[in-house]
């Protein structure tokens, strides 16, 4: 499957590069629904709630409301859990919070199961240099996606798992990181970060992995109607 991202910044329908420099802005959030009509699931992110620094609860609100989402940005707590599920996100996705330093934060883990059930989350295994980073990526912790993505999956019904080294770049992805994942869990996986092609798209889907796209179609690299005749 394919899912097609929209990710919010001050408002506006942003793409980033690595997390961190912004290259481009997106249509209006109707005009992003409309684009992505064709596809069953659209990835949100807010991205300022995922460093902290405000939210943009309206626009995922009006978002939710239209599409199948999955959401993600800013959830630490069981209750904003429970609040983007009452808004409408369909899948909600843990990141920073489910690490501390010493590995995985399982009570923070346990009580956003606990309140909104764990087949409803997908946890954000990100990795930059080959260890997970948090903190919309900002700092890298000690952990690596091999050695935890088996111990998260009581807390989850599946991962997405962003290859952050080239996100944003279309350079491609690293097709092996995934393999390796894939062989580590039998839960979803979503691929994320660099991927840039139909061929990229293909081999993934050979794996079970579905393939979350942002740069590639908001530049016109891949094609939302041939994406949508071999992804939907």
């Amino acid at each position: 499957m394919i899912i097609p991202c929209i990710d919010l910044m001050d408002g506006k329908v942003v793409q980033l590069v690595q997390g961190r420099d912004k290259a481009l802005e997106g249509g209006t959030p109707e005009e992003m629904l409309q684009r992505f009509s064709a596809f069953p699931q659209i990835q949100v992110i807010d991205l300022d709630a995922a460093i902290g620094r405000g939210e943009n609860d309206a626009l995922v609100e009006f978002l939710t409301a239209r599409a199948w989402c999955r959401v993600g940005g800013g959830v630490r707590s069981p209750e904003r859990a429970v609040k983007l599920a009452a808004q409408g996100a369909r899948r909600i996705i843990v990141g920073t919070a489910a690490f501390h330093s010493d590995g995985i934060n399982r009570p923070l883990l346990d009580s956003i199961a606990a309140a909104v059930g764990p087949e409803r989350i997908l946890i954000a295994l990100d990795s930059k240099d080959g260890r997970i980073v948090v903190k919309g990526w900002r700092e890298a912790t000690s952990l690596t996606a091999e050695q935890v993505i088996r111990d998260l999956e009581p807390y989850c019904g599946g991962f997405l798992c962003t290859y952050v080294d080239k996100e944003g770049m279309m350079q491609g992805t690293d097709l092996d990181w995934f393999r390796r994942l894939r062989a580590a869990t039998r839960h979803d996986i979503t691929a994320a970060g660099g991927i840039t092609t139909v061929e990229e798209i293909a081999e993934l889907e050979k794996l079970r992995i579905d393939s979350a796209l942002g740069m590639a179609i908001y530049t016109g690299r891949l094609n939302l109607e041939e994406l949508a005749r071999i992804g939907a």
